[in-house]
């Protein structure tokens, strides 16, 4: 027990470092963050925004064609984004806006995800603001060759489409400048039902020479964090990629701005992406096709990731294309492992993914039943705390026998108050007579822990709780109650666990265990509300479970301490019995009437002729040293 109290105290200490650290973000923001704020509107037109260029591992697929880009200067423009016209695309799933100067996709709202701050617009995933921008730019890598600064043009002079009910798809295509005989289309093509959108570059070549030209794909974003995200409930935001031989990689802001990120550069499958609470931007290159991955620094607070993938060559008069797929959209597990490999762990279960998977996948499988996520939440906690009723038990019944002895312990630490070490080995030998072990109440409930967090975190990710009601009050799961009911039930039921739970002997620790309830609870002000609600069921369970237990041990702990009271009874009536059945019962030994009479009082000669009394008073005679004996040893122990 003095372990879990060890083991209690350091999760409460831990988390209010965590609530200090937390705390001290919000009060003064890094650096950047403060920069992009308050010079964002200068810097966009004094930082330079250069392109990627490939290494000479993937200009070795290029043919000798180095050349070509080694004459090209990477700082083209001097303005991090140029404006033009807009374009406006909706289909059944998204808002998108691309500006045609770039030909970038500069904004793009989620219409299934309603914003934070107004519920009544999408979610702005892309955006090109001053405060905070997120944008997807592409472009071609070489002379004369348009970029995401280029200024295109629109062929159909309409800068609106929607999705009509009777197509799947909306095509819009933009025209870059001829240059040296260089015609390039770049094309933008929206799915219905889908979040994917394909961006392709046809290139003709109508000049004498031959080129090698090479297309990127890359996400301009900065440091900060989504709007509306919880600061106490830390999610990444981020690139990450992945690939065949490195997996799953995250690479951090921090790293970049050291210049320590490692990441494999080149290979032929995988993707790039960034990452942020509930959705993320990815670009998605066709497998077993040569392509260099980058991420890096530009400037404070303004970071890129991208891939690099070559054209391959195209002579004069011939015409080629390259497409690559751009995924932005909500983090559905269940429909990014069918997009490309790896894409579902871009769901940030951290390191208990291998147990986070098959939670979620019981909790998609109970709201396809309830149709509720509220309801799938408590029936996901439910199986969990019966699949972990046996170790539960255990737990609970090792408590409730420390319950029981409590009083016990307490006089054996008032005894040796003084003597420590002669304290902890009574207590030892007590546990020991008691067949209890101290670790029992401890060691089924570390099992468990990573189950729980692994949970936790599960809930957390879970982009289908955003905007998901569950009763009454609570309209959405992913943030705080906003009446603070659960939390303060919450707070309750914990109150009702500590006082089902022993109390610590150490005055210290006992108050610390009355502090926790409450201190717990506060964090629970500030949690999602599908967290909490899975907590307080959980609780509840655990109370309902401990609470049985403990009542049948301590109605186990009185029935015995009652035969024990009716046995000492029972022993002092035989005497009494067999003193009306003489004949039934054996002499007193010498040795009992001697000790007998020294015992007895001595004033007459009646007591002295008992000696030699017949064997049938010998029980009766005996029977007086016994209620003589504690007299003796009294006045024994008043004169000590």
């Amino acid at each position: 027990m003095e372990t879990k109290r060890l083991l209690l105290i350091i999760i409460f200490s831990t988390s209010l470092l965590f609530l200090w650290d937390a705390w001290q973000k919000e009060i003064s923001p890094p650096t950047s963050q403060v920069m992009s704020a308050t010079n964002s509107g200068s810097a966009a037109n004094q930082r330079h925004d250069p392109l990627p260029v490939p290494g000479d591992e993937l200009t070795a697929t290029g043919s000798g064609v180095a050349s070509e880009i080694e004459g090209f200067s990477p700082s083209v423009t001097p303005n991090l984004f140029m404006t033009g016209e807009k374009i406006k695309v909706t289909t059944d799933l998204v808002v998108a806006e691309i500006d045609t100067a770039g030909g970038d996709i500069r904004q793009l709202g989620l219409i299934a995800h309603p914003s934070r701050e107004d519920e009544s617009k999408p979610y702005e995933l892309l955006l090109d603001k001053s405060a905070r921008f997120h944008v997807a730019q592409s472009g071609l890598i070489g002379a004369g060759l348009p970029n995401h600064k280029t200024k295109f043009t629109i062929d159909s002079g309409n800068y609106e489409y929607r999705l009509e009910p009777d197509r799947n798809k909306v095509v819009v295509r933009l025209q870059a400048p001829e240059e040296d005989g260089i015609q390039v289309a770049k094309i933008y093509t929206f799915h219905r039902g889908s979040y994917v959108v394909d961006i392709e570059f046809e290139i003709t070549n109508h000049g004498d020479t031959t080129i090698i030209p090479f297309s990127y794909f890359q996400m301009l974003r900065d440091a900060n964090e989504p709007t509306g995200s919880n600061s106490l409930v830390h999610s990444y935001t981020g690139p990450a990629m992945y690939t065949d031989a490195e997996k799953f990689l995250k690479i951090k802001f921090s790293d970049l701005d050291k210049n320590k990120a490692e990441y494999p550069a080149n290979a032929d499958n995988g993707w790039i992406a960034m990452l942020e609470h509930y959705f993320l931007t990815a670009w998605l290159p066709p497998q077993d096709t040569p392509r260099e991955y980058f991420a890096k620094r530009l400037a404070p607070n303004q970071y890129t990731a991208g891939v690099i993938a070559p054209v391959g060559t195209i002579e004069s008069g011939q015409t080629k294309t390259i497409k690559m797929p751009f995924y932005a959209g909500p983090q559905e597990q269940n429909k990014l492992a069918e997009l490309a490999p790896g894409l579902e762990l871009t769901v940030d279960y951290g390191w208990l993914t291998i147990l986070a998977v098959p939670l979620f996948w019981l909790l998609s499988f109970y709201h396809e039943w309830t149709d509720n996520w509220g309801a799938a939440i408590i029936l996901l906690t439910l199986t969990v705390k019966l699949l972990f009723f046996p170790l539960s038990a255990a737990g609970y019944r090792s408590m409730a026998k420390m319950r029981v002895v409590t009083p016990k312990l307490q006089r054996i630490r008032e005894q040796y108050a003084s003597d420590r070490q002669r304290m902890h080995q009574a207590m030892m030998e007590f546990y020991k007579e008691e067949k209890i072990n101290p670790m029992g109440g401890c060691l089924p409930i570390l099992v468990q822990i990573p189950v729980f967090i692994a949970l936790f975190w599960t809930l957390l990710a879970a982009v289908e709780l955003r905007y998901a009601p569950f009763a009454l009050w609570i309209t959405d799961m992913s943030v705080p109650d906003p009446y603070y009911v659960l939390p303060v039930i919450m707070g309750i039921s914990m109150w009702v666990q500590s006082k089902l739970s022993p109390t610590p002997t150490d005055p210290i620790q006992a108050k610390v265990m009355q502090i926790m309830p409450l201190a717990f609870s506060i964090f629970f002000f500030f949690f999602p509300a599908g967290l909490v609600l899975y907590s307080l069921c959980n609780n509840i369970l655990s109370i309902l479970q401990q609470w049985q237990i403990t009542r049948m041990y301590e109605n186990k702990a009185d029935a015995a301490s009652k035969d024990k009271g009716k046995k000492k009874i029972k022993d002092k009536l035989e005497p009494g019995s067999i003193h009306e059945n003489p004949q039934l019962t054996a002499p007193a030994s010498d040795t009992e009437a001697a000790v007998s009479n020294q015992q007895l009082p001595s004033s007459n000669d009646a007591a002295q002729q008992q000696k030699t009394s017949s064997t049938t008073e010998a029980p009766v005679k005996a029977k007086a040293p016994q209620k003589n004996k504690g007299a003796v040893a009294g006045k024994r122990g008043r004169k000590k």
